[in-house]
């Protein structure tokens, strides 16, 4: 007797978001970067410190983050002051600036064991994984956060992404500026990326007393 062919029985699962409210994670403010930076540089970690100042400076999202070789960044014996990388995302160019304390803080890594002969920069710990994954980098950027008592929801790796060019815009106003760093195509991308509109909204709001 053939066998009926029974529709596949899934279980219900909740929407992981369902009754919560899902939006862009913030970006750090300088106080911020300040502190964890300095809570590093105490603990002596020297891969988080150049990770975590090269994300700032980078603009990068976390997938070609965490791909960077260190021929990106290292070249004549010494950190580059600039250096440019083909998005995976959009497959288009985009460069960034490479600081004097990131670039401090990458040759000191870059001198540490684990960086004998390994092609990429942020490698991973085992053989088969050439470099660290996004996973790892979030459960990082998680760990920062709550280092210095923020609340690790409203922060992601997209935070480091967007910390300096918010900083940027909010001193220059200069939106072209932004979007050349983070390397959009469309000036509406860098809009809603940055959620312009509703941060001047927000601002104008805060200056009118009643």
């Amino acid at each position: 007797m053939p066998t009926a062919n029974l529709p596949a029985i899934r279980a219900c699962r909740t929407a992981w978001n369902k009754g919560r409210i899902v939006g862009q994670k913030r970006p750090l403010e300088p106080q911020h970067v300040w502190a964890i930076r300095v809570r590093l540089e105490i603990a002596q970690q020297t891969r988080e410190l150049a990770l975590f100042n090269l994300a700032i400076d980078s603009k990068l999202r976390g997938c070609d983050l965490v791909k960077l070789k260190v021929a990106d960044v290292f070249a004549a014996g010494q950190v580059k002051r600039r250096a440019s990388i083909i998005q995976s995302k959009t497959r288009r160019p985009v460069s960034f600036e490479i600081t004097e304390g990131t670039r401090k803080a990458v040759a000191a890594w870059l001198e540490a064991p684990l960086m004998i002969g390994s092609e990429h920069l942020w490698p991973g710990r085992f053989h088969e994984r050439r470099h660290i994954s996004t996973r790892q980098y979030a459960r990082l950027v998680r760990d920062w956060v709550t280092s210095i008592g923020l609340e690790p929801s409203a922060y992601g790796t997209h935070s480091m992404r967007r910390t300096k060019v918010a900083q940027i815009y909010r001193k220059t106003g200069n939106l072209r500026a932004v979007q050349l760093l983070l390397g959009h195509t469309k000036m509406d991308s860098t809009v809603r990326y940055l959620g312009v509109e509703l941060e001047d909204a927000l601002a104008i709001a805060e200056a009118v007393e009643l």
